[in-house]
C-alpha cells in the first residue's frame, strides 16, 4: 500500500495514466503535488477558493477537483484550463460520477470570473424531449420543425409538442390516410374539435409513467381549459406553418379551428383566490418565519434571503418567475410623497417602490408596496455575498439577480417547493383548499381581489396598472368581488327601498276587540301626515299618493282624529305599501310628477265612488298628497291651518 502512490506517480509522468476511475479512491491532491508542486498546486487551488467563497458558495472536495482538472489537463496553470477542455472534461462519465456536475460547473464559473476561461453554457438537465411516436413520420417531422422554429418560450413550445404529438397520434388511430399537415382540410379541423369535446383524460397518450401517476383521472372529461388549449395548439400550428409556406393554404385555421362557443361558454374569470382566513394565518407564518420552520441541509439558503423571497410573494402579487428575475437595488424609496386628502402635510413616511423585471405580458414598471417588504429586501441586500452576473434568459441580458446565493440562482419553484410547505405548516392549515393546491399565483389573485374589495378600493385600471397587465381583460381574471362587497353594493342601491314606501298605520283595538269592527266602525287608521284613512284596502287605492279626501278621509285636526289619539288601546305599526312607476316619479321627481299624478287621478273614483274633481268642486278644498317616508312634511305638526299641496 505504501508503494502505490509512487506507482500512480510514475504511470503518469511516465505513460500518460489517466484513467483514475479504475485505481480507486487515492489522495489526488498528493498525487498534483508529486507531480507539479507543491507551491503549483496551492497556486491554483487559492484563487479558486477565495472566489467561490466570496460568492458563498461551499463546493466539497475543491482541492482534489481541481487536482483532478490539472492532472487531466496535463498543467498546473489555470489559464490552460480553456473552455473547450472544461467542456470535454466535464463530459467525462468517470469524472461527472466522482465529482457532482454541478459542483463542476461551480469551478467553471469561478475560473471564468478569474479571467481564465468563458462562461459556461447553461447546465443540461436530461437528453431533450423524448421522440414523438405512434404518428407517421410526415406529422412527425413537421411538428420537430415547428418546435425548432417557433419563437415562442421553451416551456410554450414544450407544451405545444406534447398535444401536437396527441394529434398525430390520434390521426394515426382514426384518420390514417392523413399522412401530414397538408392533407389536413375543413372537415379534419371539424373532426379534431369533435374529438376534443368528447376525448378523456389518458387518451393517446404517449407515456406509460404518466398514466401511472394519474391513474385516478383517467377516463374523466377533460376541462374546457384543457380542450380549448388544444384547439388552439392546433390553430397556432397551422396558422404559422400557411404564413411560412410550409403547406399550401386550404382552408383558414382561424375560422376551421375556432374554439366552440359551447366551450367558451364553460370559461370565464374565475380568480382562485385564497379565504381571508387562511391568507391572514399565511400572512403571520411569513412574518414570523424562523430558521427552524425552512428544511435543513448543506444546500439550505440564507434565512435573511428565504424572509425576503417569502414577504415578496406575500406583499408584491407578482408572479413566482419575476420574483426570482428581480435585481440588486430593486427597492426605492420616494421621500416627498404627495398630500393624501386635505392634509398637506402627509408625514415623513416614504413610499416603497418596487422595480419589476420585463415580465410575461409587458416591459419592466415600478408599483408601490408595503414598506416593510422593502426593509425586508433591503436586509438581505447587506448581507448578500457579492455574486457574478447571471443571464436573464427572458431578456437576454447579464445582471445581478437578487435572490442568488452560492453562484446559483433561485429557482421560480422554489416558492411551490419550499416556502409554501413550509408556511403552511408552521400555520397549521393544509397545503390545499376547496379551489385546489395552495400555489404561488394565487397569491396573486388573492391581493388584487383584497385591493379591490378594499374599503377604500383600487378602480379597475388602478389595479391593471399595480399588476402590470396591458389590458382590463386581464385584470379581470384576477380582481373578483367578495360576496360582501356585494350584499352592501346592493344594500346601498336600495333595490327594495326603490319600490316599496314605509307609512304608519294606527290600529283601534277596542274597535277589533268590541266587535265595532265587524259592524263597519273602522279600526285602521293609515297615516298621511294630514290626517287618517280609513279605507281597510289602502293599498288598493289608486289615490293613496295624492288623497282626494273622500269619505273614509279623516283631517289630523278634526274631534274624531283627535279621539282616536286619546285613546289608549291604539296599537301603531309600520306597513309597506308598493309603489308604481308614477308614484315613484311623484317621490323621485318632485312637483312636477306629483303635478301630472294628480290630473291622472282626477276623473278616477275613490273608495267612496266619487271622483277627486267631484270632491273639489263639493268642498272647494285642494286635492292633496299623502306624504310617503321620506316626505312626511306634516307628520306630528301642531298647525291648524288646513293641509296644502306640498311644495
Amino acid at each position: 500500500m505504501q508503494a502505490r502512490p509512487y506507482l500512480l506517480t510514475h504511470a503518469y509522468l511516465l505513460t500518460g495514466f489517466t484513467a483514475f476511475d479504475l485505481v480507486g479512491p487515492f489522495a489526488r491532491v498528493t498525487l498534483a503535488q508529486r507531480v507539479f508542486g507543491t507551491d503549483a498546486v496551492a497556486g491554483a487551488i487559492e484563487p479558486v477558493r477565495a472566489v467561490l467563497n466570496g460568492w458563498g458558495y461551499r463546493a466539497p472536495n475543491l482541492e482534489s477537483m481541481i487536482c483532478t482538472l490539472q492532472l487531466l489537463n496535463h498543467s498546473p496553470m489555470l489559464n490552460e484550463l480553456t473552455s473547450p477542455a472544461l467542456e470535454r472534461l466535464r463530459s467525462d462519465a468517470a469524472i461527472e460520477r466522482h465529482f457532482h456536475g454541478r459542483h463542476l460547473h461551480g469551478v467553471h464559473r469561478a475560473l471564468a470570473a478569474l479571467g481564465h476561461t468563458d462562461p459556461p453554457s447553461a447546465p443540461r438537465f436530461g437528453d431533450g424531449p423524448v421522440p414523438i411516436t405512434g404518428t407517421v413520420p410526415g406529422w412527425a417531422g413537421m411538428v420537430e420543425r415547428w418546435h425548432a422554429t417557433a419563437t415562442v418560450q421553451p416551456s410554450t413550445r414544450d407544451t405545444h409538442r406534447v398535444v401536437l404529438a396527441k394529434i398525430g397520434r390520434w390521426l394515426a388511430a382514426e384518420y390514417p390516410d392523413v399522412t401530414g399537415p397538408s392533407d389536413w382540410t375543413r372537415q379534419t379541423c371539424t373532426a379534431w374539435i369533435a374529438a376534443v369535446d368528447r376525448m378523456r383524460v389518458g387518451d393517446h397518450i404517449q407515456s406509460q409513467n404518466w398514466r401511472d401517476s394519474r391513474a385516478e383521472q383517467l377516463g374523466k372529461p377533460l376541462s374546457a381549459k384543457t380542450k380549448r388549449t388544444y384547439i388552439r395548439i392546433a390553430r397556432t400550428f397551422f396558422r404559422d406553418i400557411q404564413d411560412w409556406d410550409w403547406i399550401p393554404r386550404r382552408f383558414d385555421p382561424a375560422r376551421a379551428l375556432e374554439t366552440p362557443r359551447s366551450i367558451r361558454a364553460l370559461q370565464g374569470p374565475d380568480p382562485r383566490v385564497i379565504a381571508d382566513d387562511l391568507w391572514a394565518k399565511l400572512l403571520w407564518a411569513g412574518l414570523n418565519l424562523e430558521p427552524g420552520d425552512l428544511p435543513e441541509g448543506p444546500g439550505a439558503h440564507p434565512i435573511d434571503m428565504v424572509r425576503a423571497i417569502t414577504l415578496t410573494w406575500l406583499f408584491s402579487g407578482q408572479r413566482s418567475d419575476e420574483i426570482a428575475r428581480l435585481r440588486l437595488g430593486c427597492i426605492r424609496w420616494q421621500h416627498d410623497r404627495p398630500a393624501v386628502g386635505d392634509d398637506p402635510h402627509p408625514g415623513d413616511d416614504p413610499v416603497c417602490l418596487l422595480d419589476i423585471p420585463t415580465h410575461k405580458t409587458g416591459t419592466a414598471f415600478t408599483k408601490p408596496v408595503d414598506p416593510i417588504l422593502g426593509r425586508a429586501i433591503e436586509a438581505w441586500q447587506a448581507l448578500r455575498p457579492t455574486q457574478p452576473t447571471m443571464l436573464d434568459r427572458k431578456t437576454g441580458e447579464r445582471v445581478h439577480l437578487l435572490f442568488a446565493v452560492r453562484a446559483r440562482r433561485i429557482s421560480k419553484n422554489y416558492i411551490n417547493d419550499t416556502i409554501i410547505p413550509a408556511l403552511c405548516r408552521k400555520a397549521g392549515i393544509p397545503a390545499a383548499d376547496v379551489r385546489g393546491p395552495i400555489t404561488s399565483h394565487r397569491a396573486r389573485s388573492t391581493i388584487a381581489t383584497q385591493l379591490y374589495n378594499a374599503k377604500e378600493p383600487m378602480t379597475l385600471f388602478e389595479l391593471q396598472a399595480w399588476l402590470g397587465h396591458r389590458s382590463p381583460e386581464s385584470t379581470q381574471h384576477y380582481a373578483k368581488i367578495t360576496p360582501n362587497t356585494l350584499a352592501k353594493a346592493y344594500n346601498d342601491a336600495g333595490y327594495f327601498a326603490r319600490n316599496v314606501r314605509t307609512i304608519e298605520v294606527l290600529v283601534d283595538r277596542d274597535a277589533v276587540a268590541s266587535g265595532t269592527a265587524a259592524a263597519g266602525e273602522p279600526w285602521q287608521h293609515y297615516d298621511l301626515g294630514h290626517g287618517f284613512c280609513t279605507y281597510t284596502f289602502f293599498e288598493q287605492c289608486q289615490h293613496r299618493m295624492a288623497c282626494a279626501r273622500c269619505d273614509f278621509y279623516i283631517p289630523k285636526e278634526s274631534s274624531k282624529s283627535q279621539l282616536l289619539h286619546a285613546k289608549t288601546n291604539l296599537q301603531r305599526m309600520l306597513v309597506s305599501i308598493p309603489l308604481t312607476d308614477d308614484e315613484q316619479a311623484a317621490v323621485q321627481d318632485g312637483q312636477a310628477a306629483l303635478d301630472q299624478l294628480l290630473q291622472r287621478l282626477a276623473d278616477t273614483p275613490t273608495p267612496a265612488g266619487t271622483t277627486p274633481r267631484q270632491l273639489a268642486a263639493t268642498t272647494s278644498l285642494p286635492i292633496v298628497a299623502s306624504p310617503t317616508a321620506d316626505q312626511h312634511e306634516l307628520d306630528n305638526s301642531d298647525s291648524t291651518e288646513p293641509p296644502s299641496r306640498p311644495r
